[in-house]
C-alpha cells in the first residue's frame, strides 16, 4: 500500500515540477507579448498624433534610452511599416494605421490565450499541490497512529 502511495507522490511531484516549468515558459511568452503590445500601442498613438500634424512640423523622435532627437516631418501621408522578417514597406497613413490596428488585435488575442493557458496551469498546480499535501498528511497521520 505504501508503495502505491509513494509512487503517486512521486508522480505528483514530477507533474508539479513540469507544470511549474510550463508556467514559467508561459510567463516568459507573456512578457514578450506585453512588450509587443506596448510597442504597438505606442506606434498607434504616434500615428494618431502624426495624422493631425502638418508637413514640416517639428517633432521629437525617440532614439532609445528615454532620449529624443528633434526632427521635421517631411511627409505625413506615407509611413514606412515593418511587415516582418526585417522587411519594411511604404504605406499610406490609413493603410499603416490598419496594419498596426490588426497587429494590436492579434497580439491581444495571443495575450488573452496565454493568460487563459497560464490560469489553467496555475489551477492544476494548485490542485496537485493540495492533493500532494493531503497525501503526505495522511501518510504522516497513519505513521503516527502506528507508532503509538
Amino acid at each position: 500500500m505504501a508503495s502505491k502511495t509513494d509512487e503517486e507522490l512521486r508522480r505528483l511531484s514530477v507533474e508539479i515540477r513540469y507544470l511549474e516549468q510550463t508556467a514559467e515558459v508561459i510567463e516568459s511568452r507573456l512578457n514578450v507579448i506585453n512588450a509587443v503590445l506596448r510597442d504597438l500601442t505606442y506606434a498607434n498613438t504616434t500615428l494618431d498624433t502624426m495624422e493631425k500634424e502638418k508637413a514640416s512640423s517639428e517633432i521629437l523622435v525617440p532614439i532609445g534610452g528615454g532620449s529624443f532627437a528633434r526632427a521635421k516631418l517631411e511627409d505625413t501621408d506615407k509611413i514606412i511599416v515593418g511587415i516582418g522578417a526585417g522587411v519594411s514597406v511604404e504605406k499610406t497613413m490609413p493603410d499603416a494605421r490598419e496594419i498596426v490596428k490588426k497587429r494590436l488585435e492579434e497580439s491581444q488575442k495571443a495575450r488573452d490565450s496565454l493568460v487563459q493557458q497560464y490560469e489553467q496551469v496555475a489551477q492544476k498546480i494548485s490542485e496537485d499541490r493540495e492533493k500532494f499535501e493531503l497525501m503526505v498528511s495522511e501518510l504522516r497521520e497513519g505513521k503516527a497512529s502506528r507508532d503509538v
